[in-house]
């Protein structure tokens, strides 16, 4: 897989002849993935390679910012599933003011000139351009080979990215892994926080969100991984009597997750954490790229009316998360 930095101003790229897919591919969930083998089956038979364009950031965070909808993927899980799913190129349009001004005749002549393109896969309701002016039957007489896959279903529903938010954010993570094709999963870098958990007797990891405003709120039976180096390992070397408690997965460790804005913290600008505790862990993780992956949802974000209160609050979740890990002995979805 490359990746490619799309602009309207990148000067023509020399590709071969390529078949290509455009959308947010946000999630990039069943029904993304049913375009995306459509795409390859068209590229085998034509003998061409294959294209994704994303758009970063997604348009309605261009026009929209934090009202926008919250993401399901960041950029760097998005580049990775697409990367799993066998894709030559992955095509990052930048979207500003200049590209979002483009007329749907410029737009074209960037998949003609810019990606060689020669067939086209697109959802039923693709609109591009300055207004939405483009669509599926201008390209096809624009000359493009233009294919419009169908909606996927699950359990009678349209499989969406709005669909997929709405599940995440009412708590059903086994419904989302299914409209998914996989657990949800979030990636980023443990950064440095404010380190309040330890003075709550509950050091936490903080790991970096990537994206403006997550798909979930509260707090979560977790396991993590780190995608570059053995976690167990690195805690153990730490301090070898504090192993941490198992996850699910090979050199995984069960951890008590929370996104949200800690509401019962006094700040200035409140923001968003992903923040995970390992019970029985003292390590420096600092800098490591981690994987947190959601089992299960316990509750909502409370708003404790002191750090007292929130103290013992966090020493209940880990308990009863502690009590769901003892209860599933296999993974739960």
């Amino acid at each position: 897989m490359k990746l490619l930095r799309l602009n309207a101003l990148a000067p023509n790229v020399q590709l071969p002849k390529t078949a290509v897919t455009i959308g947010n591919f946000d999630g990039v969930h069943l029904g993304h993935q049913a375009m995306i083998s459509q795409l390859k089956g068209i590229a085998q038979t034509q003998g061409l390679k294959t294209v994704v364009i994303i758009f970063e950031p997604q348009p309605l965070e261009f026009f929209k910012g934090y009202d926008a909808p919250p993401r399901i993927s960041s950029l760097r899980e998005k580049v990775e599933y697409l990367s799993e799913l066998g894709v030559d190129y992955i095509a990052i349009a930048k979207f500003d003011n200049e590209f979002r001004s483009l007329s749907a005749e410029a737009f074209a002549e960037i998949l003609k000139n810019k990606l060689n393109t020669q067939s086209l896969v697109l959802g039923d309701d693709f609109h591009f351009g300055k207004d939405r002016q483009g669509n599926s039957e201008f390209l096809k007489q624009y000359g493009f080979e233009v294919t419009n896959l169908n909606t996927v279903e699950f359990d009678g529903e349209r499989v969406s990215s709005t669909r997929i938010r709405q599940v995440l954010q009412a708590g059903d993570l086994a419904l989302a892994a299914k409209l998914l094709g996989r657990p949800y999963s979030m990636i980023g870098r443990v950064q440095y926080g404010d380190q309040i958990g330890r003075t709550l007797n509950f050091p936490t990891i903080n790991v970096r969100l990537g994206r403006h405003k997550p798909c979930l709120n509260g707090i979560y039976a977790t396991e993590v991984i780190c995608e570059s180096t053995s976690l167990t390992a690195k805690v153990k070397s730490n301090d070898p009597t504090q192993s941490g408690v198992a996850g699910y997965q090979a050199d995984a460790l069960f951890g008590a997750g929370h996104v949200g804005t800690r509401p019962a913290i006094k700040q200035e600008h409140p923001e968003w954490r992903l923040e995970v505790h390992f019970p029985a862990v003292s390590a420096n993780l600092y800098g490591l790229l981690m994987r947190v992956t959601f089992l299960h949802y316990l509750h909502g974000e409370k708003n404790y009316p002191s750090l007292e209160a929130l103290q013992a609050g966090i020493d209940d979740d880990v308990v009863k998360l502690l009590e769901f890990r003892k209860n599933t002995p296999k993974f739960p979805f």
